[in-house]
């Protein structure tokens, strides 16, 4: 057993490393680079005990190492051991989460096993969780402590942060940035309404929700889904870069063309500069197929931090 357990420590240690880093994701790629087939394989070996001895608690760590990465198979293997307490404690709200994303990856079983386990709520299991310390704003700020602001949070406020971290991968959004949008936007607050009627958690405005498909911006899965679905469309359309795509967030695509760069709004100019605190990248990962480049990106020009 000691034998078998290294050898399959061994074939995961290198895509863990990569997904801890952040290294999984590749400039203009939509799925990571690493691939998880060979740990799901691992997994269902230690979970069944075919080949070696029988291990349903390794089989979990394989199987969320990946989930990490994005595999189908594991997030819905995952949520049946969560559903049915194999060789985890039984927890119906994790495995909702779990067939939630295997379901949005197109797995065709995942949609029974999520009428099975109830209401999903966004909770993920422990072993997703330490993105959010590694990814929730860097402490990039010298006052800025994130596990106290964490801390802080109600329970209701840190769901949403766990949401959002689950989410943001799975539309190629680094969850740093998703939660720097989200905080800036709403401070997590599902309920939100601005004066603009921009609206929910990522401050959906009605125009911008119908164009993402969101039919009701106070849910916070399709409201969240939405906010990231429009970032990574805006991250295409500026070609990765980070201040334009912000901005465009705020003030719209239409306002950066026009004024060939961060448009001159106060609102707008604190609004990236504050993002760019959170988030101190200048180059984000996108995916060049999903939107054409700006027509003006060659003019385009990023504010200054």
């Amino acid at each position: 057993m000691i034998k078998a357990r290294a050898a399959a420590l061994r074939l995961a240690s290198p895509l863990l490393l990569a997904g801890l880093a952040g290294g999984a994701w590749g400039v203009g790629l939509a799925e990571p680079v690493a691939d998880p087939r060979p740990l799901v394989e691992q997994a269902l070996a230690f979970e069944h005990g075919e080949g070696v001895p029988r291990d349903p608690e390794h089989a979990a760590e394989l199987y969320c190492e990946a989930v990490r990465l994005g595999n189908a198979e594991a997030m819905y293997n995952l949520g049946w051991m969560y559903a049915n307490g194999r060789g985890v404690a039984r927890d119906d709200a994790y495995a909702a989460t779990l067939f939630e994303m295997a379901l949005f990856k197109g797995h065709p079983g995942a949609e029974k096993g999520r009428r099975l386990v109830g209401e999903y709520t966004g909770d993920v299991p422990d072993c997703l969780k330490p993105t959010v310390a590694r990814y929730a704003f860097a402490a990039t700020r010298e006052n800025w402590d994130t596990q106290k602001y964490l801390a802080s949070l109600p329970e209701r406020k840190k769901r949403v942060v766990e949401l959002i971290t689950t989410l943001a991968p799975r539309f190629s959004i680094e969850p740093r940035l998703a939660l720097a949008i989200a905080t800036t936007e709403s401070n997590f607050d599902i309920n939100a309404t601005s004066p603009k009627n921009a609206m929910g958690v990522m401050q959906l405005i009605p125009e911008t929700a119908s164009r993402f498909n969101v039919k009701d911006s106070f849910d916070p899965v399709e409201n969240i889904k939405g906010g990231l679905a429009y970032l990574r469309w805006l991250l295409a359309y500026y070609r990765g870069n980070v201040a334009l795509a912000v901005a465009g967030y705020n003030a719209g695509e239409g306002a950066v063309d026009r004024y060939k760069g961060v448009p001159p709004y106060k609102e707008t100019q604190n609004y990236v500069r504050r993002i760019l605190e959170f988030f101190p990248r200048t180059e984000h990962p996108f995916d060049a197929g999903i939107a054409a480049a700006s027509p003006a990106l060659q003019a385009l020009k990023a504010v200054k931090p």
